[in-house]
């Protein structure tokens, strides 16, 4: 497993196409939260971070897929995943050693947001003005956010030969997991079912790890969302025959 994980991690390490894709994540994030106006923490006047956490989502919305999108779809397009499934390793060794090198260059991509963080404790009146609890807190939501994308990300990448299929699928799944329970429980007649269509929301569970509070119920859901989505994937690998 640590083997594939390896080669699955430097490869998109050697990849022209992730660094395009975290630095256009990072140059967007930096426009949003310093340069305009609708969103810029400088306008806003108050040292917190929330402005970002609120867009992270949906920049993670287009940046995770296309880091998972060649994950098992290149696999398939180039025929070298008979020569994987052949070595001494399961599917589930495969799949999380792919899901991991994912998820740690999603991590890559965050590290240098903290400058954000170092920048606004800064710049507080006073200095250090700051909820560094609440931002402890919404970064780890925004890491179990991630997490839950990468699955879906791995899931989508696993049912079609075409990356850009596989990234087309990932963004729809991803935005309707996070925003389009929400929408629902408003919407077609459906608010007797409200509550019942918010706890299956990412955004919902996201928003309550956002506030600094860590409930074991929202840990719950992110860990069996990623599970689900990563045994799906185990059910479409195991069963094609490749």
């Amino acid at each position: 497993m640590y083997a594939v994980f390896k080669r699955e991690l430097f490869s998109l390490l050697n990849s022209l196409m992730a660094y395009i894709t975290i630095g256009v994540f990072l140059l967007t994030a930096g426009l949003l939260l310093w340069f305009f106006p609708d969103t810029s923490i400088l306008d806003y006047g108050y040292a917190e971070l929330s402005s970002f956490f609120a867009l992270s989502p949906f920049l993670f919305l287009f940046l995770i897929p296309s880091l998972t999108m060649r994950s098992f779809a290149e696999e398939r397009r180039e025929g070298t995943y008979v020569l994987l499934a052949t070595r001494p390793i399961t599917d589930w060794q495969i799949i999380l050693a792919k899901y991991f090198s994912c998820l740690i260059l999603v991590v890559f991509a965050l590290i240098p947001t903290v400058i954000y963080y170092i920048s606004i404790y800064k710049l507080g009146f006073p200095e250090g003005n700051i909820d560094g609890g609440a931002v402890l807190g919404s970064y780890i939501g925004l890491f179990l956010l991630s997490s839950s994308y990468t699955a879906v990300g791995i899931f989508s990448s696993s049912i079609t030969k075409n990356q850009v299929v596989a990234f087309a699928i990932a963004v729809f799944i991803c935005f309707i997991t996070y925003a389009g329970f929400d929408a629902m429980s408003k919407a077609f007649g459906l608010q007797s079912w409200e509550r019942y269509l918010l706890s299956l929301s990412i955004n919902e569970h996201y928003q309550s790890i956002s506030r600094g509070v860590i409930d074991t119920r929202d840990l719950v859901y992110f860990l069996s969302f990623v599970m689900l989505f990563l045994g799906l994937t185990r059910i479409v690998i195991s069963r094609r025959k490749w």
